[in-house]
């Protein structure tokens, strides 16, 4: 599957995504942080982090750039690995514009461990 990106596309590593699938689903931050910094760099694929760091504090607008598409790409790397624990749509959907423009990466690891201990995967 390729990713069509302004410039360019991103493959998607399939082998990748298979592994991904074989690693238990853990609800503790570290685990869930290693996760979307693995989904965030395939989704950044070619364009690489341009050494930025992937920490709590990381902005996916102000710091990585990500655009739209990029966001949805994203949901869908979340939903293929958490499954429909994980609704990134309702999460976004519950937030302001500027909420959104100033999403952290460790808003979205608190929101995915509240979801998964929510459905027992602690």
């Amino acid at each position: 599957m390729t990713t069509t990106r302004p410039g360019g596309s991103v493959p998607t590593d399939s082998a990748h995504a298979a592994h991904a699938h074989a690693d238990p689903v853990r609800a503790d931050e570290a685990s869930v942080l290693a996760d979307l910094t693995a989904m965030i760099e395939q989704v950044l694929g070619e364009y690489g982090l341009d050494d930025t760091e992937i920490a709590m504090e990381t902005r996916f607008g102000r710091d990585l750039e990500l655009e739209s598409i990029d966001l949805v790409t994203l949901a869908g790397l979340l939903e293929d690995r958490y499954g429909r624990l994980v609704n990134f749509a309702e999460f976004v959907a519950s937030m302001e514009l500027e909420e959104i423009i100033e999403l952290s990466v460790g808003r979205l690891v608190e929101y995915v461990c509240l979801c998964l201990k929510a459905a027992g995967r602690d």
